[in-house]
């Protein structure tokens, strides 16, 4: 009996060890296909930005981004919270797929039919005549993302990010194509929308192409109220997102009118690129990774802290870079017309670092605490609120980026707080974890500011991307040198990250 029992748990540690290992490989190919996917997409996308930057005005952005912030408000306050449930749900989904789809479709309908209605008084209140057709042929969007083919939440449960890489690459190509195409002919603010209504067509056809689910009609509404028990707290978070994320545009776009909102929406497209896009990229493939481990702590923890580490050692001294040459990457990619923008694309570029760092709340969802994230997001909130009006008024929309990087700052600093507690960690770990880069990156900015303050005093391409190397390879060897003294750990960071999930 003894032999038989020591047998039997031979094979149970067996197969877990194998279970875990396979979570691990898992990540790993699921981490390089979002980053390929992510790295694919802003680079088509700063490509496309740079060139229609050229031909349109600021008032042609602020003109989309008005219909954009129109469309994302209903959105965002009909919000199902369905697409995280699933992923989040320990048991088979496939059940609860064709409820799940059927009442996107209908709020799909439901949100076009109001768009289109209210596109006059949105214009309106924006005070801008001109953004009325705009808005109602952008709601279009809404019903293609509708018909998307509700299978392929299954790359991102199953970590499959390979195909979801194809899946959202063909309709970043399309965006791309049809856009530049449009510019070069109608050299005006319709361009950013066919490019936008080309990429969101041609991901809804080719996400039936690439998975073999096909959705039916079901109007189980059992199925669908045991999804929002989860998805409610998605909801609120998302209506808070939305405010801290969108609020800010739209207060510029009301206060200060369309052109601002331009200039405002390309300093935080710009200077949040590399560090938020980053955060986007962890947050996909960590979310499903933490739910897997959510019952085991020690692990959970040791996985918490190392994204916080690489994250940290990269997001730092992208946005110390981004803030010391947004001057010259204005002048010579944008044109002078952008130039207003640049102290508040440096001040955004504080902010995107934040949002990079700042990441618990894919750590809360996973662990089923969704309310945990959405009550921060709401401090957040009331911070930015108290501060945007007076910021804004006395100094233009570089007020409003301070007053949205303050907010960030205080209540991601509790957030941090909150997940340490969470994961039963001490504070000395990731106190090192942001010093040191935070202290490396000074010295960059340093460097670069001395070489081309006294030395690179022409501005062009070439001396650009010298600034560029010069400045990474300045990061890197001070990292190095604090490796040898401090034992950070950077020449093992991204090898250690996926590691951690092993245990």
């Amino acid at each position: 009996m003894n032999n038989y029992n020591m047998l039997r748990d031979k094979h149970f540690l067996q197969q877990k060890n194998e279970a875990e290992q396979t979570l691990s490989e898992k990540v790993v190919r699921g981490g390089f296909w979002v980053f390929a996917l992510r790295i694919t997409q802003q680079v088509f996308g700063l490509v496309r930005l740079i060139i229609l930057a050229r031909v349109l005005s600021p008032n042609d952005f602020g003109l989309m981004g008005i219909a954009l912030l129109t469309m994302a408000t209903l959105e965002t306050f009909s919000q199902t919270g369905f697409q995280q449930a699933l992923i989040q749900k320990k048991k088979d989904i496939k059940s609860h797929l064709d409820a799940a789809w059927t009442v996107l479709i209908l709020r799909g309908f439901i949100l076009f039919v109001i768009l289109y209605l209210i596109a006059p008084y949105a214009a309106i209140f924006f005070n801008v005549t001109e953004a009325k057709p705009i808005i109602q042929v952008v709601g279009l969007s809404i019903l293609l993302r509708a018909f998307t083919n509700i299978g392929v939440i299954y790359f991102q449960k199953e970590l499959e990010f390979n195909k979801e890489f194809l899946y959202r690459f063909m309709g970043t190509l399309a965006d791309f194509i049809v856009a530049i195409s449009a510019v070069l002919i109608l050299r005006n603010v319709w361009a950013l929308v066919f490019g936008s209504l080309a990429g969101n067509a041609v991901g809804c056809f080719v996400s039936y192409l690439i998975h073999p689910y096909r959705p039916h009609l079901d109007f189980n509404l059992r199925k669908a109220k045991e999804l929002f028990r989860f998805g409610k707290w998605i909801l609120g978070s998302s209506i808070l997102v939305f405010l801290l994320g969108q609020g800010d545009d739209i207060f510029v776009g009301k206060l200060l009118g369309a052109a601002a909102l331009g200039f405002y929406q390309m300093a935080f497209r710009i200077s949040n690129i590399p560090a938020t896009e980053y955060s986007h990229l962890i947050a996909r493939v960590t979310f499903p990774a933490y739910a897997k481990l959510q019952e085991n702590i020690p692990k959970l923890r040791e996985a918490y802290l190392k994204v916080l580490q690489l994250s940290a050692f990269l997001a730092i001294p992208i946005a110390g870079g981004i803030f010391i040459l947004a001057p010259e990457f204005t002048k010579i990619f944008l044109g002078k017309k952008w130039i207003p923008m640049i102290p508040s694309m440096q001040v955004l570029a504080l902010y995107g670092m934040l949002n990079s760092i700042v990441i618990p709340g894919p750590l809360f969802m996973a662990m089923g605490k969704p309310e945990l994230r959405t009550k921060l997001q709401f401090f957040c909130l009331i911070i930015m609120a108290i501060f945007i009006y007076p910021f804004t008024m006395w100094w233009g929309i570089m007020g409003t980026a301070l007053a949205v990087t303050v907010s960030v700052a205080i209540a991601g600093s509790i957030a941090i707080i909150i997940a340490l507690g969470k994961i039963k960690s001490d504070y000395k770990r990731p106190m090192k974890a942001l010093l040191l880069p935070l202290v490396n990156t000074l010295i960059m900015v340093l460097v670069i500011f001395t070489l081309k303050t006294h030395i690179f005093n022409i501005v062009g391409f070439g001396w650009l991307l010298l600034l560029v190397t010069i400045g990474v390879l300045a990061y890197v060897s001070i990292a190095h040198f604090f490796d040898f003294f401090f034992d950070y750990g950077s020449k093992n960071l991204i090898r250690d990250q996926f590691i951690a999930f092993r245990g």
